[in-house]
Order: structure tokens, then sequence, then C-alpha cells
């Protein structure tokens, strides 16, 4: 391989490494991206099922709020790069975009492959040159980056920044590979976890409901100690193993500590009907059905799949005459409808969550430039920092705020 010394060495071409590499590169300096995979941008272009909700028009405080793990250690991130810089940025590389609800960001084109190919025009325009290699681990001397072992060799160079990612989504290639090369060069990686993720559940009546999906429901999280974490109106499903869908991913990132916590989920499934209202809308229903057994009284109330589970769970005889069922019946049934209660096992394996929790340690990392307070000129951008977020584009603004300060931070590298 020719010798050639690189001012900037970036590992990972996802979200982050992508934007670190060209934010370098428009700073005048020679920068390579490494990359193993075939194709830049695996992991974001299924991002959001392949909308990509790429940030979250909202203020810095505000993104501060919806980092519930070292959230301040971002302060000066997101304020040297906050979203309406990414809008900007984004709009300028040729991605038209939309404001939803919540503030959530997305293409026009509702695909995320616009986004990544928006962010290899930026590349190319700024002179990035990519490679295709596996990074094996960083070359250090007296404390400094003096380049990238790979398994194509070993690429000189002054500063180097990790953008590998998590472990979620493995087949992107977000295997944790990272976190073992910045191990080896004495940095601490915080136990990676699932967050955004499929919860598993302890009860049989979840897998009865299997395939079947609420909408316009109020998910509510609690710990043991009965503090409420979290609630939202919304969508969820249940699974063979559990639940899933937005509300329940939202609600897993609240759930951050299974250790030494208990979990419960609580599913108003009326949340437009008060218990008043709800009683009203029973007694008529049951006037209708007066004479049916009461398994069979609940048709316009509830899925065909969930009827079993809550006449199990009423505690009222199925084969009961609708008729016959007492006030005090009525009340507990009303309670089950606004407070469907399920007892979290545990979130699914961290291969199927949408984001990772935990990586490098943000106490060795410079929150104003995010270089190694252990390497000079290593910097880390991206998931693989310790450091997620709720739903929302959060996470992603975590991404491109991070490379951000990395690739300027990179480019401006003074040796001593």
């Amino acid at each position: 391989m020719k010798k050639v010394m690189y001012d900037v060495a970036v590992i990972g071409g996802g979200a982050a490494g992508m934007m670190a590499s060209a934010v370098a590169a428009e700073l005048g300096k020679e920068v390579l991206l490494i990359e193993k995979n075939d194709r830049l941008g695996v992991k974001l272009r299924i991002t959001g099922k392949g909308r990509c909700n790429l940030t979250n028009n909202c203020t810095v405080e505000k993104l501060i709020e919806n980092v519930p793990r070292n959230g301040k250690f971002l302060y000066g991130a997101f304020s040297g790069f906050a979203p309406a810089d990414t809008m900007a940025l984004f709009e300028r590389l040729g991605v038209e975009l939309k404001t939803e609800r919540e503030n959530r960001v997305f293409p026009v084109s509702d695909s995320a492959h616009d986004v990544a190919e928006g962010l290899k025009r930026y590349l190319e325009k700024t002179g990035v040159a990519i490679m295709k290699a596996r990074a094996l681990g960083i070359e250090a001397e007296a404390g400094g980056v003096t380049g990238v072992s790979t398994d194509r060799g070993v690429i000189a160079c002054r500063t180097a920044i990790l953008c590998t990612g998590g472990m979620s989504y493995p087949k992107t290639g977000s295997n944790g590979e990272g976190y073992a090369i910045a191990e080896r060069l004495g940095h601490t990686v915080v136990k990676p976890k699932p967050s955004l993720v499929a919860l598993e559940t302890y009860d049989d009546f979840c897998p009865k409901m299997q395939g079947l999906s609420l909408k316009n429901v109020t998910l509510s999280a609690y710990n043991k100690k009965g503090k409420r974490l979290y609630e939202e109106l919304g969508e969820m499903q249940f699974t063979h193993f559990g639940i899933s869908g937005p509300t329940v991913l939202s609600a897993s990132a609240h759930m951050r500590d299974f250790d030494n916590d208990r979990y419960t989920v609580k599913i108003d499934l009326k949340p437009g009907l008060d218990e008043k209202k709800l009683d009203l809308r029973l007694l008529r229903d049951f006037e209708k059905y007066s004479n049916r057994d009461f398994r069979n009284a609940l048709d316009d109330l509830a899925g065909k799949l969930m009827i079993p589970v809550l006449v199990e769970r009423s505690g009222i005889p199925g084969d009961i005459k609708v008729h016959s069922i007492t006030r005090q019946q009525r009340q507990g049934l009303i309670r089950l409808f606004k407070e469907f209660t399920i007892e979290i096992k545990g979130p699914r394996p961290i291969d199927e969550a949408i984001v990772t929790s935990g990586g490098i340690s943000t106490k060795e990392i410079n929150p104003a430039t995010m270089e190694s307070k252990i390497v000079k000129g290593l910097y880390f951008a991206g998931e693989i920092i310790d450091a997620d977020a709720y739903t929302g584009g959060f996470n992603l603004q975590i991404a491109w705020s991070t490379a951000y300060s990395a690739g300027k931070n990179a480019a401006g590298f003074k040796e001593n």
C-alpha cells in the first residue's frame, strides 16, 4: 500500500462517520473514511422503518430533556450544531424536509436513502477518500494517535475519529468492535444495554393475543415504587414474547435498570372515556346483549383475540348471562379496561434494539471537542458514546452534533 499521511482517519461510515468526515474535509483537511461494508450508511438507510426521523425541530434545552443518560455532557455539541443546523445542512445537500407531529423531522420523500445519499454527496463535494476495510485498532505513540491498523495495512494519520456505533442491528455492522478498539487504548466502556426495544413479559396472556395491534391506547410505565416513568397515547402490539410497537419502544428507554428495579406497564384501553362514561357504555352493551353469555358480549368493546383474556382476567365466569352480572363485577371490568396491567420481565436482546445504551464513558471524553482525555488526537462521535435518547429524532441529532464537533476539532488539531 502506498504510504499516505492523512490529517484525519474516520472509522465507520454510518451517520456520524460520514458527517465527521465531510466536516473535517470541508475545513481543508485530507480525510480518509474507513468502512467495512460495501455501502455507506447501511443502518441509516433502515432508520425509522426506512423513513428516517433525522432530527427534532426543537431547542437545545429540549434536546437535553430527551437524553436521559449524560444529556448535560452533550450541551456543547448540541449548541455547536443544533437541529436548525442539521435541517439547513440537509436542505443544502438537496434533501427536502418536513416537520410532523411532536416536531419530528423527516425527508419529504419519506426515504432514508435520500438522507444517506445526501451525505454521500457531501463526502464527494468535500473530497473525502473512502476505503473499504475493517479497522483492527488505533496506533498510538507517546499518548497520541499515529495511525489506524486495518485488514489492508496501517494507515498513517494525525488524528482518528471512532464512529463505529453500538451493538444494535449487528447485521448492519454495528457489532461492538469499536468498544474493543477503545478499551485497548485504556478507555472504559459502560456496559452496553438495549434501548428503544420490545419488551418481554412474565404472563401467558400476551402470547395468547399475538398479532393484535391496539391503536389510540394510553401506555404508562411504572417502577417498583409505583412512580410513573412514562406515558403516551399511541399504538402497540402483542407478540409471542410480550409487547412491542411505538409506545412500547419509547417506554423501554425509561426502563434502564432491570438488575435493581422492576417495571410494570399499564394500558388504558379506552382513554377517550372516563370511568363514568365507560360504565354507561357497558350498561348499553349489556342491555343490548342481556341474554348472551358474558364471553359473547364484548364484541363492540374489544378485538376477538383480546376478549378471552379480558374475560379470564375479569374473574367473571364466561358462561354467566350478561343480565346476571353484578355492579361490583362490572366495576372490576371497568378497572381492567382502564388499567390493563402487564409485568415486564426485561428487554429483548440488544441486537433487536434500535439504539444501544452504554458505550465509551463520557468521563473520558472532552465535551467541548469530543477528544479523548486519554489519547491525544483520538475523537469519538455517535452511538459509540455513552449517551442515548428517547424516540423522536434525538438519537440522530446526537450523531450529527457529536460528529460535527469531532470533525471540526480533529481538523483543527495541533500536535504538541
